[in-house]
Order: structure tokens, then C-alpha cells, then sequence
């Protein structure tokens, strides 16, 4: 009788325990959730996803699809808040009619989201670019990130942008 006890007690613990072992193998995702606007290969525009950089590469993973970006094949990283810095005021706002749609995407640097384009080039030395979306706070840290795996930006971070000596200001 003692025997059954602990066996059914035992067999009780099992199952109660079950979830939390099932929740422990199965891995959380990763990365930025983000929205791929355009230009990745193989990947429909508007395609939503996780964005992760990880050793030398950026990762972009939808459902079973995964495309990877060398970080050394990556010649300029921007973000939204650099689009903002150099496109802002009156001149931002007459961007707003320019032709072709044109207007349109550049006002997705005047959203609350944030947004990180990469001008890459592939292994035959095509040009490309590719643009994501994501929550906002997000893309300078991701650019930093890339910046510091081996990515090159022409619009440094804002803490050096400002050590940066402008025609108005006297070089010491």
C-alpha cells in the first residue's frame, strides 16, 4: 500500500512538472521583431520577422526562411534618427511632395517607429539596400551593434556626430 502511495505521488509530481520541462526546451525567439520593407533577396516586401545580429552577420529569420548579411559586406548603416538629422524642418516637409511615391518613403523617417537601412554589397559586388522597420529605440543600438561587427555608416552616432566640427564652428 505504502508502495502505491508514492508511486502515485511520484507519477502526480511527473505531470505536474511537465510544463515547466516543455517550456525549457522550447526556445523563446530572438532578435528585434521587425517589418522588411524591401530588399532582401528572396523575401516578399512587408514581411515581418526577427532581425538579430550574431558573430559577423544580421540575421533575418520569417517562419522557416532565413537570410543572413555579412556585416563586412555592409557599406552604410542609417537609421531614422540620422535621416532626421540631416532631413529636417521646412526642407522635411517639401520631401513630402516629391515625385514618384518618393515623398511617401521618405516620411517613414518622420514616424514614431524606427527604421535601419543597409546599403550592401553581395558576393558578385552588386549594389543593394535593404529597409526594415521596428519598434522605436531599437535601430541605434542594432546600428551599433553592426557598427562595431565590421558594418561602416556615413552618419556616425550621435554622442560622435556631435565632436564633429561644422563649418560654424572654429577647428581646434
Amino acid at each position: 500500500m505504502a508502495g502505491r502511495i508514492i508511486r502515485v505521488l511520484l507519477a502526480g509530481s511527473l505531470v505536474g512538472c511537465a510544463p515547466w520541462v516543455l517550456q525549457a526546451q522550447t526556445k523563446a525567439p530572438t532578435g528585434i521583431k521587425v517589418t522588411q520593407i524591401t530588399g532582401l533577396p528572396g523575401v516578399k516586401n512587408k514581411t515581418g520577422g526577427r532581425l538579430l545580429a550574431e558573430g559577423n552577420s544580421l540575421h533575418f529569420s520569417h517562419e522557416q526562411m532565413k537570410v543572413d548579411l555579412p556585416t563586412n559586406s555592409m557599406e552604410d548603416v542609417i537609421t531614422g534618427n540620422d535621416s532626421q538629422r540631416f532631413i529636417h524642418g521646412a526642407p522635411g516637409l517639401l520631401l513630402m511632395a516629391a515625385p514618384y511615391g518618393s515623398g511617401r518613403f521618405l516620411s517613414l523617417f518622420r514616424t514614431k517607429m524606427d527604421t535601419l537601412t543597409i546599403k550592401y554589397r553581395d558576393t558578385d559586388g552588386g549594389l543593394h539596400g535593404v529597409i526594415f522597420t521596428m519598434p522605436a529605440g531599437q535601430a541605434e543600438v542594432l546600428k551599433k551593434d553592426l557598427v562595431a561587427k565590421g558594418a561602416h555608416t556615413s552618419a556616425p552616432p550621435e554622442d560622435e556626430a556631435s565632436k564633429i566640427p561644422t563649418a560654424k564652428e572654429p577647428k581646434q
